[in-house]
């Protein structure tokens, strides 16, 4: 009997959920296409927790999705997820954010790529296979006319995410299908992040960081003529 709170904040995806066992209890999320994060995530965990009629001190666990992502969005939410496992002392569990995105797009045969965007025709992507299974490290990289190209060539190939736009503009190969409309979300947590539990596949609350895959560059504001 295992309840997870589980937070995703890697993109525009402002997204939390209850799960009971890897089930879905309630979820709670907004994409207003805003990094609204700070202003919703905090009680749009007190109300999944209200309507799935539980409370903090019910909880068996923390999960948070680790990136990569939006730098600010990965911190708010780890930052909130340390907080509550540091205040309730429960385990923090991390779940990697593309293959929960995988998670989005059920398929028979093929590929999936899941793909989050990196400014310019840059990408974060992994490639999985139909059960999910990762087939491919995670790189940031530029899409070209020629990307993906192997897998293509095989068979079908599902683009997932809102890296999957840019893909799309430059990818015209018949065996490429894209996923609209997708993000991240703690929907496609729930069952990943339970399955981490029962194997005790927990983090080190004090010094785990999200996977960033990049360093974070500030990029200096134009002077005012």
């Amino acid at each position: 009997m295992a309840y997870i709170l589980n937070i995703e904040t890697a993109t525009k995806n402002c997204s939390v959920s209850v799960s009971h066992n890897g089930e879905l209890v309630h979820l709670k999320e907004l994409n207003n296409g805003n990094y609204s994060h700070a202003e919703v995530l905090h009680s749009f965990i007190n109300e999944v927790l209200a309507e799935a009629n539980i409370s903090f001190n019910d909880l068996n666990a923390i999960a948070v999705s680790k990136g990569p992502g939006s730098y600010t969005g990965l911190r708010i939410g780890v930052s909130a997820a340390k907080g509550l496992c540091f205040s309730l002392n429960l385990p923090l569990i991390s779940v990697e954010t593309l293959k929960a995105l995988a998670r989005t797009v059920s398929a028979t045969e093929g590929k999936i790529v899941p793909m989050l965007d990196a400014r310019r025709m840059e990408v974060y992507a992994a490639v999985y296979d139909v059960n999910y299974q990762q087939e491919r490290e995670i790189k940031a990289e530029i899409i070209e006319s020629t990307s993906f190209e192997t897998e293509l060539e095989k068979g079908r190939v599902y683009f997932v995410g809102d890296g999957a736009q840019k893909c799309q503009e430059v990818i015209k190969h018949s065996n490429a299908i894209f996923v609209e409309g997708k993000y991240p979300s703690a929907r496609e947590m729930c069952k990943l992040s339970y399955a981490k539990y029962k194997k005790n596949d927990i983090e080190d609350v004090a010094y785990f960081e999200p996977f960033y895959l990049k360093d974070f560059i500030v990029v200096p504001q134009k002077k005012k003529r």
